[in-house]
């Protein structure tokens, strides 16, 4: 626009000239109101490729808790403007978006990721530009970053209850440990390896094995699996299998006649939405462990999933990792408000100590350490591809750091306090390590 001044100032009267200046100053200031007439909320899922199947509904979640927000009266005074990008289930391209969402659409937070991958590969960039992500989903543990708040469940929240239950309730003797070929199963399959021998359960009766995205030929890994039970011991499979990988797996346990009374499956990346795309039949019995069922018999889940099926459609079920993005945009709305700003560093001091109540009834709490407290449920699989709630604790707080890792057991995580993600409690020193995935 100024160069289209300079070119026209030699040629029109000094009165002309000065009409287009105003124009000009008009039209940028009426441009920057307008980017300041929104709060802009970036929303990073995979709305194609393998992962499609779980984090397409997360992106419909967030649509329809921006529109109740927006008709509450929005935030601050202005109305919530969802930003939404399609990663493609391509772990470099989540950083590339996340770049693209702060830099060129200039959110002021983020909800997404699914996989531990895609959010190793967005932790530098959020932590070099001070950006601010919510994870909704279940993770490995072993990490705190400053900028993300992770309200999916820690390792103590879900693997280590799952494990104890095969061990306690259903008396499994050897474990098949199975996972999609990335960082969390890898991880999580690393510490419960270590908590079950430190259970008794000799190395030789565990079988660790993984496969890449979007594996499909299973007929090897099961027949692996029975043969793990040939003398006779009880064989349980826990499942760290992720995306559409799981129709695979589920449909060659059928083939194979194996049922959950044979050697039951509990999976920590199945549920209602992996499920509804399934024929349950053969399904049945087996079992999920989250921290939410569409199942849960309470006012507030009744009132949730009454919204959402109004929302997005009469077939439509809830999850485990849509209830985390409830809890943590809820937070992030009182944050907001409590600090009286969007700005990341204020709101994420706000953060701590928030409690909002969850779906399953009760309250979660958010930590110093970036986590909540959660109650962590066992679901049976029903013919309907339901889940019927045959445990459920009290809540806990979740761990950054596992008991069950010599090298992680002396590390805390404390932001308020400590100021730190990674205090090791031998040498009270707090260890910076800057991300670098």
């Amino acid at each position: 626009m100024l160069k289209k001044v300079a070119s026209i100032e030699g040629k029109r009267m000094n009165g002309i000239k000065g009409m287009w200046l105003a124009g000009a100053v008009a039209l940028g200031a009426s441009t920057a109101i307008a980017q300041e007439d929104t709060i802009k909320v970036g929303v990073l899922h995979s709305l194609s490729g393998t992962m499609a199947i779980s984090e397409t509904t997360l992106k419909d979640t967030m649509l329809m808790l921006i529109a109740e927000q927006n008709a509450k009266g929005g935030l601050l005074g202005k109305q919530l403007e969802a930003v939404v990008v399609d990663p493609a289930s391509d772990w470099p391209l989540f950083a590339e978006k996340a770049r693209e969402l702060m830099t060129v659409s200039n959110v002021d937070v983020m909800f997404g990721c699914w996989t531990s991958v895609s959010r190793k590969s967005v932790l530098p960039v959020i932590e070099e530009l001070n950006g601010l992500l919510f994870y909704p989903v279940q993770y490995e543990g072993e990490e705190s970053s400053k900028n993300v708040f992770y309200t999916g469940a820690a390792p103590n929240q879900q693997a280590i209850p799952a494990t104890d239950y095969f061990l306690e309730e259903l008396g499994v003797q050897k474990f098949a440990l199975l996972g999609t070929d990335y960082v969390y199963p890898r991880t999580t399959n690393n510490i419960l390896e270590s908590y079950l021998i430190s259970k008794g359960i000799p190395k030789e009766d565990i079988f660790v094995n993984y496969t890449p995205f979007g594996h499909s030929d299973w007929s090897k890994i099961v027949a692996d699996v029975v043969a793990l039970g040939a003398d006779g011991k009880k064989v349980g499979v826990i499942s760290t299998i992720n995306g559409d990988a799981n129709i695979g797996f589920y449909k060659e346990l059928a083939a194979a006649g194996i049922s959950a009374d044979d050697i039951p499956v509990v999976a920590f990346s199945v549920g209602e939405e992996e499920l509804s795309g399934l024929d349950t039949s053969n399904l049945v019995g087996h079992l999920a462990a989250w921290n939410y069922f569409q199942s849960a018999d309470t006012p507030i889940n009744a009132e949730f999933i009454a919204k959402w099926k109004a929302f997005a459609g009469e077939n439509r079920v809830t999850n485990d990792p849509m209830e985390a993005h409830v809890i943590g945009f809820n937070m992030w709305v009182q944050a907001v408000e409590k600090a009286g700003t969007t700005d990341v560093d204020a709101v994420r001091t706000a953060m701590y100590g928030l409690e909002v109540p969850n779906l399953t009834g009760g309250i979660a709490k958010m930590l110093p350490n970036h986590h909540l407290t959660k109650p962590v449920l066992i679901g049976e699989i029903q013919a309907d591809g339901q889940f019927d709630i045959i445990s459920q604790t009290e809540p806990v707080a979740g761990d950054a750091w596992t008991d069950f890792l010599p090298e992680s057991a002396v590390l805390e995580s404390d932001w308020a306090a400590l100021d730190c993600g990674m205090y090791n409690t031998t040498t009270k020193t707090c260890v910076q390590i800057k991300s670098n995935y």
